[in-house]
């Protein structure tokens, strides 16, 4: 079978299946981070490749937000399972024509989020390449447990952190090469393609206080990340369109595509999380320490009910893309 028909979620399950587990592996392929134990404790461990051309194209984005990104894509997944970071590894494909203060560049940006997030860099490696690649691989605690993919039930709320499909907005508005920076909320769009924010502070706080049951940040898009909780978990889902949360730039920028980008869109790194019906009050109270913004968008249901999105009255809406896949369906 071909990559194409396949798709890249099929490829990571034969590969999950192919792949035997091992000693102190409490959860290996499949989730947001593998989890392992060590003496004190358990580890959280996660690696993300980018490529150019494929990930980012250079001519709108600067290897100082490249690198910032470069961590921040790994941090959220941390941040999806409760985790807390703490080192990095770093290897670099490089092409022979970069300048060496480009590469500079790459690393400020790097560092500078890495300072803000208590993360170390101590390895990595370089080599030559036809085109820039990023392969970033870290570590991290699991001092609350590691909340997986798994643990949603019928009946439990669907919530995400922050606002979607800002990200997919920003990279549309670069890609058509849009020139009028001045119209509201343009550079907040371009602010949350290049520099988004990994909610670490709200993963951790859920983790601790047993409120998530399952979570994935959102990276494929919502609905794409959605089905991930509902294939492991064994459960349908619905989701509020009108329950989306929208920032005013999206708002003003988003035009016929309404919603779209919102329920599609990938890169938002926004951390889309099962509560249990008798938790809500409690997640409730500690809404303000989560430091950010939280919107309850859909909940859990019986697995043969699928995932569907509602409108208004109710009735289901058809969204014609379900996210990012890296093979399905291309030539």
């Amino acid at each position: 079978m071909r990559l194409r028909e396949l798709g890249e979620f099929g490829l990571i399950e034969r590969i999950r299946k192919a792949t035997p587990s091992g000693p102190g592996v409490r959860l290996g392929i499949g989730d947001d981070a593998a989890w392992v134990e060590c003496k004190k404790g358990s580890l959280l461990v996660t690696s993300d490749l980018l490529l150019e051309g494929v990930h980012f194209n250079l001519k709108w984005t600067s290897f100082y937000s490249l690198g910032y990104k470069a961590l921040a894509v790994n941090l959220s997944d941390l941040a999806a399972m409760g985790g807390n970071p703490a080192y990095l590894t770093l290897s670099l494909g490089i092409p022979v024509d970069f300048k060496a203060e480009d590469v500079e560049q790459f690393y400020r940006g790097m560092r500078a989020l890495a300072s803000r997030s208590g993360v170390v860099l101590i390895g990595g490696d370089t080599s030559a390449a036809l085109r820039f690649f990023i392969s970033a691989t870290l570590v991290g605690f699991a001092p609350y447990g590691a909340i997986t993919r798994s643990g949603a039930r019928i009946g439990d709320h669907l919530y995400v952190t922050g606002t979607l499909g800002d990200s997919t907005l920003g990279l549309h508005l670069l890609k058509r090469r849009e020139r009028r920076a001045g119209r509201h909320g343009f550079s907040y769009l371009l602010s949350r393609h290049h520099f988004p924010t990994a909610r670490l502070t709200a993963g951790a706080l859920l983790a601790r206080e047993k409120l998530a049951k399952a979570m994935i940040d959102v990276s494929d898009g919502l609905l794409q990340d959605l089905s991930h909780i509902c294939t492991a978990s064994g459960v349908g889902a619905i989701v509020y369109q009108d329950a989306l949360p929208l920032s005013a730039a999206y708002r003003n920028w988003a035009g016929r595509k309404g919603p779209l980008y919102a329920l599609t869109g990938g890169e938002d790194y926004e951390l889309l999380f099962c509560v249990r019906r008798r938790d809500r009050q409690r997640l409730e109270r500690f809404k303000k320490r989560l430091g950010v913004r939280i919107t309850r968008i859909g909940e859990c249901r019986p697995i043969e009910e699928g995932i569907r999105v509602l409108n208004s009255a109710g009735e289901p809406v058809a969204v014609p893309v379900a996210g990012h896949d890296h093979f399905k369906g291309k030539n």
